[in-house]
């Protein structure tokens, strides 16, 4: 399988292209970022399109926040740097860690903002992440277009004609790139977030395997993306902080320590140096497992090759961290297995349909051949309710 010749990414990760040299397009990507572009230019940029809308509605932005280290810092600096009032919106997926939601807490209280949670019907969320599984491979289509979704439904009800994200996708994919203006529409919701299936769709391909919740259109309407013509009514704005300033996580995070009391934790097949990534999900080892399965890399794959690009690792270094901590199981798949009803064989069956090359999956023999990952300290935390009084009584 091919690799980047600079960093360690492989040819099975999503929208990679690779040049006449054999680096990587989110290598080249990150190179522009670094000498291509005018900051000043661009926070200018930024200045022209929140200045007019300042203090002219209840919010001056609504602030997508799921407690991960850049909502935190995309947060922080909208406050305190320029001086914004906005709305946090939230989009509980389900799995929050207690150290996220002890963040968040200290954040809100620091900040002093405005908060607006939303948590989604579980029995719908069941059902979507098995159907997300058969479908594309991937069990957090509810997440995705939730997340992106929901705000804009709170922007239009709320009438704040600004939303504003953390990092472009081009910072780590290459559906777009930093040349580009990524607007944060229907047009990226459609082409990445939604995995090619819509919220019409999707209630259509929804069963009664695992639970006989009658789901219906209602329902589905966190996943919907608003109608355009609502939103151009409204002439609203959905983009990235990063778009405007230069994105640097590990400083970034830093200053979310010092200035907030924000604090890293484990991840499920994460080196530890890396405390502050993806500590909002305790599905996260499981996302980052099928990709494992499906692509043949993982999370510390894709961490070292952004230290890669920003000169903080050698190409030997982060080759030595992936072989430690990509390609062993999580025991977070246990509960992942009970949410949705299906068996260790089913879960492999499954995944092994989204294959690909070429990269061969292993099999359920070299799965537990290779041992499991340790379980993190707040494991028994999480919940082991399903919604079915007889699996949960079991757990307990």
């Amino acid at each position: 399988m091919h690799t980047c010749s600079k960093c360690v990414m492989p040819e099975t990760s999503e929208s990679l292209t690779f040049d006449n040299e054999g680096v990587c397009s989110v290598c080249r990507q990150i190179e522009f970022k670094q000498t291509g572009i005018d900051w000043d230019a661009k926070r200018a940029e930024l200045n022209e399109i929140v200045d007019p809308v300042r203090g002219k509605y209840d919010y001056d932005c609504i602030v997508p926040f799921s407690g991960g280290k850049d909502s935190t810092f995309t947060l922080l600096y909208l406050v305190k740097d320029m001086g914004l009032k906005p709305l946090v919106v939230r989009f509980d997926h389900g799995f929050m860690r207690p150290t996220l939601q002890d963040n968040a807490h200290k954040t809100f209280r620091t900040l002093g903002v405005d908060v607006q949670h939303f948590t989604p019907n579980w029995q719908v969320v069941r059902k979507l992440m098995l159907e997300a599984l058969r479908r594309r491979g991937d069990f957090c289509w509810h997440c995705h277009t939730g997340i992106f979704s929901y705000p804009m439904w709170v922007a239009l009800e709320k009438k704040v004609p600004l939303v504003i994200w953390g990092e472009p996708s081009a910072e780590y994919s290459s559906f777009y790139s930093y040349d580009e203006d990524e607007e944060v529409d229907e047009r990226r919701f459609n082409s990445f977030v939604n995995l090619g299936i819509n919220a019409e769709d999707m209630l259509g391909m929804l069963d009664d395997s695992i639970s006989d919740y009658p789901v219906t259109e209602r329902d589905m309407k966190p996943y919907r993306y608003p109608p355009a013509a609502d939103l151009r009514k409204m002439r609203l704005r959905s983009i990235c902080l990063g778009s405007y300033i230069p994105w640097d996580v590990k400083a970034q995070v830093k200053r979310v320590k010092d200035e907030l009391g924000w604090v890293g934790d484990q991840v499920e097949g994460v080196p530890p140096e890396y405390d502050y990534e993806k500590i909002e999900c305790f599905m996260q080892g499981v996302r980052d497992w099928t990709k494992y399965l499906k692509r043949g890399f993982a999370r510390t794959t894709h961490l070292t090759s952004i230290d890669i690009r920003n000169g903080r690792k050698t190409r030997e270094e982060s080759i030595g961290l992936v072989k430690d901590y990509d390609g062993r199981r999580p025991p977070s798949l246990d509960l992942f297995l009970r949410y949705l009803d299906i068996t260790e064989e089913q879960y492999m069956e499954i995944v092994s349909q989204h294959a690909v090359a070429p990269h061969v999956m292993p099999t359920l023999d070299e799965v537990r051949a290779a041992g499991m990952q340790p379980k993190l300290h707040d494991y028994d935390k999480w919940s082991r309710v399903v919604g079915d009084m007889s699996k949960d009584e079991q757990a307990s």
